[in-house]
């Protein structure tokens, strides 16, 4: 049927215009007459559809071996002024020409913080809390898994967002049934300060906790791996079933350019700067060399990716749909 006939059914099916004999078909060929008609007629037979607002699906979860990883989603902001959180030992010049090469404003950033939880068919192992107890269980419900289910909670290091999950707002446990387990270096550092959020959040629960050296192991196929710099006892741990690894790499690096682009670059947030530098390098070659995957807990969402060497820096590499296969 030729194109203007087919322009005319459709203006009667949609319309049901009784009149179209007036569409001549040079109107129809040229568009001037029966493609607005078409373009009314669609507009009146549907609503428009309504903005929906910017939103994340807060869990990622897939295989490893026998075991199911799920990152989760259990807050993301917007911070002020990055330069005065990475990249402490270089100029405003190197900072613009990184960032730009990368795509990424220098007035403000995103940050993520990305618990994760391991399934080993035998536990439900939760590294890191998050926040706050409800930002954390919501994103955990999401992922169809409640806190009472929680069989281990394993915290890599004290800073806040990473205990800020251990307690609900009454001060009771978020994760009633769990073990707990935590690097002995790192307890034993934050014991000798004075931080409110450690005294609130960890130290009353003290003789809940079974304390890690480096390659201790939090259950079959968990192993720490010391990592310290960022503070003083902080730890990453391999993820092992069969033939498959991760590692869980916490906050060994903070950002995915400023930090793990270029590691010697200094970031505000580690206590011993030049310690933290020397694990991040080291760390990254692993990964390069090895061509590991890992979860970062500051990442770009959903938190998991490689590493690849770029000279004497490194990049990061989003994970696609390697760990699906």
């Amino acid at each position: 049927m030729p194109f203007y006939l087919l322009i005319i059914e459709k203006q009667k099916q949609e319309m049901n215009v009784t009149d179209l004999h007036k569409i001549t078909r040079r109107a129809a060929l040229s568009g001037a007459a029966a493609l607005p008609l078409l373009a009314g007629a669609t507009s009146m037979a549907r609503a428009s559809a309504p903005m929906m607002g910017a939103e994340i699906v807060p869990f990622k979860r897939f295989k490893l071996g026998e075991f199911e990883v799920t990152t989760l989603l259990a807050g993301t902001a917007t911070r002020p002024d990055p330069h005065t959180i990475f990249g402490l030992n270089v100029d405003d010049a190197t900072f613009g020409e990184i960032s730009a090469a990368a795509n990424i404003p220098t007035d403000q950033a995103q940050f993520f913080f990305t618990p994760t939880v391991v399934n080993t068919g035998s536990e439900l192992v939760l590294f890191d809390t998050g926040l706050s107890g409800a930002g954390t269980t919501a994103a955990l419900e999401s992922a169809g898994y409640t806190a009472d289910q929680v069989d281990v909670v394993v915290l890599t290091h004290m800073h806040g967002d990473h205990i800020g999950g251990m307690t609900l707002e009454d001060g009771s446990l978020t994760f009633p049934n769990a073990r707990y387990v935590t690097g002995r270096t790192e307890y034993d550092a934050w014991a000798g300060m004075d931080n409110d959020g450690f005294k609130a959040k960890v130290q009353p629960f003290a003789e809940q906790f079974t304390f890690m050296e480096d390659g201790g192991s939090v259950a079959s196929g968990l192993t720490n791996m010391s990592a310290f710099g960022h503070t003083p006892g902080h730890s990453n741990y391999m993820v092992e079933s069969g033939d498959k690894q991760l590692v869980l790499g916490a906050d060994f690096a903070n950002h995915y350019v400023w930090s793990l682009g270029h590691p010697d670059w200094e970031v505000s947030f580690d206590m011993d700067k030049a310690a933290a530098a020397t694990t991040r390098r080291r760390i990254l070659d692993m990964l390069a060399a090895d061509k590991t995957p890992f979860i970062g807990y500051h990442m770009p969402w959903p938190a998991i990716g490689y590493v690849e060497t770029r000279g004497d820096a490194f990049a990061y590499v989003p994970h696609t749909y390697q760990l699906m296969l």
